[in-house]
């Protein structure tokens, strides 16, 4: 039983190598560009070894891709559906796990927009992400606050879209802040933890009602 154990430790290791090189692999070179041998080189293995584990570039990528979302996706659900928060404390949830999210994997957002667009036939249906804002007590409360006047932009869309564009694009444009405009590191993570609290502020003043 001891020996099955430690196969098992083993497994579950050389399953987490592979998928962590896969990771960086992806998002250095992107889905196309990527071999499963660039993969096995990055995690230090035979080809081989690689194969039994995942059988298919495609396997890999999607179960790295899914596996990346999925601890982000979890947070926004529980964010989209607490009963015991405002619409307000939600607004200001979402942008606060939109930019941790970002601040944590740098190069995420980017690599996944890129190869959802690409192939969004393939994957774009496994993250149910419509499902979860649709049925939200989020979309409800959306829904009550243009009842009732607190909101005068009906259209969700476009509240999403503005919520999620001032939490992710500057994370999208890290580069060019960085490089171009030339705000090192530190002052960009200072300057994304400042967006979590002027986010909620932008956002009430375009939409809510004075």
């Amino acid at each position: 039983m001891a020996k099955l154990k430690t196969k098992e430790v083993k497994d579950i290791s050389t399953e987490e190598k592979i998928k962590n090189a896969a990771r960086i692999v992806f998002q250095r070179k992107g889905f196309a560009a990527t071999r499963t041998r660039d993969i096995a080189e990055e995690a230090g293995i035979n080809l081989a070894l690689l194969n039994y584990y995942f059988r298919s570039k495609e396997k890999l990528f999607d179960i790295v891709i899914l596996e990346t979302l999925s601890h982000f996706l979890q947070t926004m659900v529980s964010v989209f559906n607490d009963e015991s928060t405002s619409f307000e404390k939600k607004i200001e949830l979402i942008a606060e796990n939109y930019i941790n999210f970002g601040i944590e994997y740098p190069d995420a957002p980017l690599f996944i927009l890129d190869e959802i667009h690409k192939r969004h036939n393939e994957i774009s249906y496994k993250s149910q992400v419509k499902q979860v804002i649709a049925n939200s007590v989020f979309v409800r409360q959306f829904q009550e606050n243009v009842m009732n006047g607190k909101i005068k932009e009906p259209n969700l869309m476009h509240f999403m879209i503005n919520l999620m564009g001032l939490a992710l694009y500057p994370v999208i444009a890290q580069s060019f802040i960085t490089n171009i405009v030339g705000v090192d590191n530190a002052l960009f993570v200072k300057l994304m933890e400042e967006r979590k609290k002027l986010i909620p502020t932008w956002i009430k003043s375009m939409f809510f009602s004075s």
